[in-house]
């Protein structure tokens, strides 16, 4: 089982500018001190392979990478015919080669779930992707058992969110392998700072994990980025793990 704490992008604040010592770009310094990350920034706009090519060399071989899919295709296509736009991202995405590890898909409030659509999609992901899949759905229709039985089945694991938009959002279901964790912040989404106790509770079912038979890879994403929190919290967790 692996742990994998970072924040969605690697911005680094002055107030944790310290904690990451060295002249090298943002994310050389980040990746010297987390084991992974998330870009957040493919979901609003494209990056051409040679971008992703240089993000990769600017970390460790053991560094991994968490990509989001462009809103063109989860948000303007609702997952539903969008096979070029998806090759195309999975294409320039693919040069970060081996340390890409994780696709994150996160679906509108107002998408709900349709097995035909979600199993076309995913089955089109798998076949050009071979790491792992994530999904955080934000429409109650994706929060039942027959769907994480459906999601299991199809290889994709349901996001853990914090705040919880309905009963369960807040647990990881779908697929065993993988348990991913989005932290916004709350109560004020993408602001709020996690304290001591709050922290410490995770640790605690972030441990229990590791003794669950499946033995999942566990990821735990900050987002509470927009007053500089998630850096903060991020190193706190990974203390603590």
């Amino acid at each position: 089982m692996a742990f994998t704490v970072g924040t969605a992008g690697w911005s680094i604040p002055a107030a944790h500018a310290a904690a990451f010592p060295g002249d090298g770009t943002h994310l050389a310094r980040y990746a010297g001190v987390l084991r992974g990350v998330e870009i957040n920034s493919s979901f609003y706009r494209p990056h051409g392979p040679a971008t992703y090519e240089r993000w990769a060399a600017s970390t460790p071989a053991e560094f991994r990478f968490s990509v989001k899919c462009p809103r063109a295709i989860s948000h303007d296509a609702r997952l539903d015919g969008a096979d070029e736009a998806l090759a195309r991202f999975i294409g320039e995405a693919s040069a970060l080669g081996p340390r890409w590890a994780v696709m994150l898909v996160q679906t509108p409030p107002s998408l709900a779930w349709h097995a035909d659509t979600a199993t076309r999609f995913f089955e089109r992901v798998h076949d050009r992707f071979g790491g792992a899949v994530v999904c955080e759905p934000r429409h109650a229709s994706w929060f039942t058992p027959d769907v994480e039985r459906r999601l299991g089945a199809l290889r994709v694991a349901r996001v853990a969110a914090d705040p919880a938009s309905w009963p369960g959002a807040d647990l990881p279901a779908g697929a065993p392998s993988t348990a991913y964790f989005r932290w916004h912040g709350s109560p004020q989404r993408y602001r709020s700072v996690y304290d001591e106790e709050w922290l410490a509770t995770r640790v605690q079912a972030l441990r229990a994990l590791a003794a669950a038979p499946a033995r999942p890879d566990v990821w735990a994403i900050f987002d509470n980025t927009a007053s500089g929190a998630a850096l903060g919290n991020a190193l706190a967790l990974e203390a603590l793990l």
